[in-house]
């Protein structure tokens, strides 16, 4: 293995990861929340479990990117032999994702928390809760099609 391959590798593995433990906070956190407020009231508890899913999707964004550079590295056919400087970019292209999946998935539970808090008390503002839970989600995605973008940019093809 090449000094490129493993830091497109190594790139992989931090998006994935730093994405991936990003969401596991924010579902727990929200989750805290969302128990809370199923015990005191079972008939809420689709209306909070929407809350409660959103910050997960940082984790799949960042898996999502791990696989695309597993792919470009040639993975499941055999390594390739990428240079140092292929390497390195596929590393910065996993750095958006894996930084930002990351803090905006705590984030992201934060405001899940407050909109679980609304939904206790006013079930029929749900859907204000998921948007402003959303309005979180638009970084995560922002940062998703950086790292896309720099991982399918042919230099390293």
């Amino acid at each position: 293995m090449t000094l490129g391959t493993f830091l497109g590798m190594l790139g992989a593995a931090m998006a994935a990861l730093l994405a991936g433990i990003g969401s596991a906070i924010g579902v727990g956190m929200a989750g805290k929340a969302a128990a809370g407020v199923t015990a005191e009231d079972p008939d809420k508890f689709s209306k909070v479990l929407v809350l409660q899913l959103l910050p997960g999707t940082q984790g799949i964004y960042g898996l999502l990117i791990a696989f695309l550079v597993f792919i470009r590295v040639g993975l499941f056919e055999g390594m390739k032999a990428l240079t140092t400087e292929a390497g390195l970019t596929l590393f910065a292209a996993c750095m958006p994702i894996a930084f930002v999946g990351l803090l905006s998935a705590i984030y992201q539970a934060k405001v899940s928390v407050s909109g679980i808090g609304l939904v206790a008390k006013r079930p029929e503002e749900s859907g204000k809760a998921i948007i402003l839970v959303v309005m979180v989600e638009t970084y995560a995605v922002l940062a998703l099609l950086v790292s896309f973008l720099g991982v399918m940019i042919p230099a390293y093809a």
